[in-house]
């Protein structure tokens, strides 16, 4: 059955916001999340800035939503919690908080047919680098979960646990789409296998000291001309910009049929017409602007959307040189003149790069402005790159009607990830 599918939750932790009226307020208020690093030691790093959730505390934040989460899930939560390392602590939160906001915890829900799907790969960097030290310096005094808990399947397992989810459960990475690659299958668990709920969760990548030496080293990230001014290192088009900035960030959605969105109530907050995806044939950072225009294509085909039908692109726009040319190139290509009358905006300017989630955590802030009705401005843009002539929004946030609106993801590795999505109040 090619049933429709409809988005009913949604939930974030980012350096913008742990909850959805902040971080939405925090975007249209252009304000940058981009701090020197406290979480992570960059003496001997390069690169020094990013979006730091150092001071999330998640117990006070689990204390937080006492009264709003069934006392059971609570005492599961907490449990869990006292041993998990931190990331994994963040992603059983944003899990149980989507939950909340999807109103599942208020309806009968099959948990046998209740599908989990969690954006992940190498998510536990700085987690096994810490025990490694450790390691070195006294092995028994490693975490004796270590075995477990560096596993990414660690993530769905102790969401599982919480929520009590037992339908299917497997991880999918795609590095920079990885969020709309677990999408994908989530809308596809939903519309071909029954599934009555599908939880899409990003987990926070636990970014490690070397992560940041080592993207400084093959020039991905920003770290030479805006470590002391952290707020403006994320600049995609700018002319001065210098790579991405790495930043933690988690994302989760309940994706379910319209059927059975509407037969329970729920908030609909968007539709989901197609998530597509190919990939490059090319392992190394160098983005194909004819795969990313042929996907874009392909997206609109099987949303069977026209190209002037896109009210505006939450662009991938990472801020570094060739990536962000080459997706405007392919923008272009693929809506051709109507390029020049659609608008698009760069999340990644205030929220820097939230890598594996970045998708998810967008795709969210996507859906904020177009129930809002107004877009967010790019920041950063002090000098505009010759190269883009359309409109990336680069002088104020923008009143503007969505009705569909096209989501880009682009991984390492020639990973790409489109999705259209429609805005099922104006449908």
């Amino acid at each position: 059955m090619d049933r429709r599918v409809v988005i009913t939750g949604m939930a974030v932790n980012t350096a913008l916001g742990s909850d959805l009226d902040t971080f939405h307020s925090s975007l249209m208020a252009n304000r940058s999340g981009i701090t020197r690093w406290r979480s992570i030691p960059t003496g001997h790093v390069y690169g020094k800035v990013g979006g730091d959730l150092a001071d999330f505390d998640p117990a006070a934040f689990l204390e937080g939503l006492a009264g709003q989460i069934p006392p059971e899930v609570a005492k599961r939560l907490r449990r869990l919690m006292r041993r998990a390392p931190w990331a994994t602590q963040v992603t059983m939160l944003v899990a149980v908080e989507v939950f909340r906001h999807a109103g599942l915890f208020e309806t009968e829900v099959d948990h046998e047919s209740c599908a989990l799907v969690v954006a992940s790969h190498n998510q536990n960097s700085n987690y096994i680098q810490q025990q490694f030290v450790e390691f070195q310096e006294e092995p028994d005094y490693i975490d004796p979960l270590f075995s477990l808990h560096a596993l990414d399947t660690d993530h769905g397992g102790s969401v599982s646990e919480v929520l009590q989810t037992k339908g299917p459960l497997y991880t999918v990475g795609g590095a920079c789409a990885s969020g709309n690659l677990a999408l994908r299958l989530a809308v596809d668990e939903v519309r071909y296998r029954g599934a009555e709920h599908a939880l899409v969760v990003s987990p926070l990548l636990d970014i490690s000291p070397m992560d940041l030496h080592g993207m400084a080293l093959m020039g991905a990230i920003s770290y030479v001309g805006f470590n002391d001014a952290p707020e403006q290192a994320s600049r995609p088009y700018d002319t001065r910009r210098e790579g991405f900035v790495p930043s933690h960030g988690a994302g989760a959605l309940v994706v379910e049929s319209l059927d059975r969105a509407r037969a329970r109530g729920a908030t609909i907050h968007a539709e989901i017409l197609a998530i597509e995806a190919n990939s490059d044939g090319n392992h190394l950072p160098q983005p194909s602007r004819e795969g990313q225009a042929r996907l874009m294509k392909k997206a609109l085909a099987r949303a069977g959307v026209a190209t002037d039908e896109i009210d505006f692109v939450s662009a991938h726009a990472t801020s570094t040189p060739l990536g962000d040319l080459t997706e405007i190139a392919s923008i272009k290509d693929a809506l051709g003149p109507h390029a020049y009358r659609t608008k698009i905006n760069a999340p990644k300017s205030m929220l820097g790069h939230t890598c594996w989630s970045a998708p998810t955590v967008e795709t969210i802030a996507a859906i904020l402005q177009m129930k809002a009705g107004r877009l967010h401005r790019s920041i950063n843009i002090d000098e505009l790159d010759p190269a883009v002539d359309i409109d990336v929004l680069k002088d104020g946030n923008a009143e503007c009607t969505v009705r569909r609106f096209m989501k880009n993801s682009f991984g390492f590795g020639g990973i790409n990830s489109v999705g259209i999505f429609a805005n099922h109040d104006l449908d």
